[in-house]
């Protein structure tokens, strides 16, 4: 599977509450309605490892079956859709959004 990891930043803490109905709500509903998504997967980051402070504040990683699946969905209007909303959320909580791209293996199966 080749996805995408959307890493966001935490929001004010006076704006967890509005940031996180807003996400619920809003943006994952628009991301879930990508075409040629196959799967979404979403993690509230709660702290970092062994204690430290989290890296980040929210992880979405969304599947496709390959980079050209993913290429063709960018072009859609629903994409760009998805993509303006994180823009706005962007602007009204004062985030930030990383995202990266690759293939997933699976080290305990052979040949990944």
């Amino acid at each position: 599977m080749f996805k995408l990891v959307a890493l966001w930043s935490a929001p004010k803490v006076g704006d967890i509450d509005a940031f996180e109905n807003y996400y619920r709500d809003v943006h994952v509903p628009k991301a879930s309605v990508v075409p040629g998504l196959q799967r979404i997967l979403l993690t509230r980051i709660e702290s970092g490892l062994e204690g430290a402070p989290a890296p980040f504040y929210r992880v979405a990683e969304m599947y496709f079956e390959s980079p050209q699946t993913m290429e063709e969905s960018a072009q859609t209007d629903v994409w760009k859709a998805m993509r303006e909303d994180a823009g706005g959320m962007i602007d009204r909580f004062g985030v930030t959004l990383t995202v990266g791209m690759g293939w997933e293996k699976d080290p305990r199966r052979s040949g990944s």
